[in-house]
């Protein structure tokens, strides 16, 4: 049997908002399609305003999943604290169908994993797919050696094309508060390197980065959907583009061999855009 070996060449700009036109993604039809919202739980105006303007851009761009990195609930954490946090500012994408699947940050607390709203199946780490696409989700809190024997072995077995793994702490960011991760990423990145990983995602970090590929992999770091640290980036030469002005999301399409991406601002600019393209030799 032949072997596949897959490349990722990214083409991408950091866009002036009021340059772009329309929608920033293709938008074809029975692509998958999701946002990614990271930090988010404060149940502050931002993160209702941040809410509104990702069912806006629903009403054209039709996802119907959305990954949460992780300080999914900031503070208290009772029943009432969940619905002022989660489920009244998310309750048009809710009311629509769209499905939440949360990784734990430093500020959940460990049984946020059983409400049902954050599909995580009482986890700490687990994995879906989505057609040509498997989601690995992490619990980059804990990576005791029973995770690392799941994730090698999870990630082995995966069969679809694309490989994308989210969790809270960033194996790479610029930021200043926090920034890289070294000893997680002395864990996980040959993992990744090992089996072909395409994309990943996390947040801590109240700021959008997106990075230049690293031993292959696409990294984003998208951890102001409800914080922020205005100013907090501190470009260096892994910064392909960032934004720390105001909050953000992002939206994410795949088909076939092309991955879309724009990170929208609360105010509904897009702050940047780009293609990933995966070629697949045998």
């Amino acid at each position: 049997m032949s072997r596949v070996f897959a490349t990722l060449f990214l083409v991408a700009t950091l866009v002036h908002p009021a340059a772009l036109a329309g929608l920033p993604l293709p938008n074809r039809p029975e692509s998958v399609k999701f946002a990614v919202i990271g930090d988010n739980g404060t149940g502050d105006p931002p993160e209702y305003e941040v809410a509104t303007q990702m069912a806006t851009m629903r009403a054209a761009f039709r996802f119907d999943m959305v990954i949460m990195l992780g300080d999914n609930m900031y503070g208290r954490q009772q029943p009432e604290d969940f619905v002022r946090k989660f489920a009244r500012p998310y309750a048009p994408l809710l009311d629509a169908g769209v499905r939440f699947y949360a990784a734990l940050g430093n500020h959940d607390e460990q049984t946020n994993r059983s409400y049902e709203p954050f599909n995580m199946g009482n986890q700490r780490y687990y994995t879906y797919a989505r057609t040509n696409v498997r989601f690995f989700v992490l619990d980059s809190n804990y990576l005791d050696p029973t995770q690392l024997a799941w994730i090698d072995g999870a990630l082995n077995g995966a069969k679809e094309e694309w490989k994308i793994c989210y969790f809270h702490h960033p194996l790479y960011s610029d930021g200043r508060r926090h920034g890289s991760e070294v000893e997680l990423r002395v864990q996980l990145e040959p993992l990744f390197v090992k089996y072909r990983v395409d994309v990943v995602f996390s947040g801590h970090d109240h700021i959008y980065e997106r990075l230049t590929p690293q031993k292959g992999i696409q990294y984003f770091v998208s951890g102001s959907a409800g914080q922020l640290r205005k100013g907090d980036v501190n470009r260096s030469a892994m910064t392909a583009a960032s934004f720390d002005q105001d909050r953000s999301f992002m939206l994410v399409e795949i088909a076939g061999a092309e991955l879309s991406f724009a990170a929208i601002s609360r105010t509904g600019q897009t702050v940047d855009r780009g293609v990933i393209h995966k070629e697949l030799t045998r």
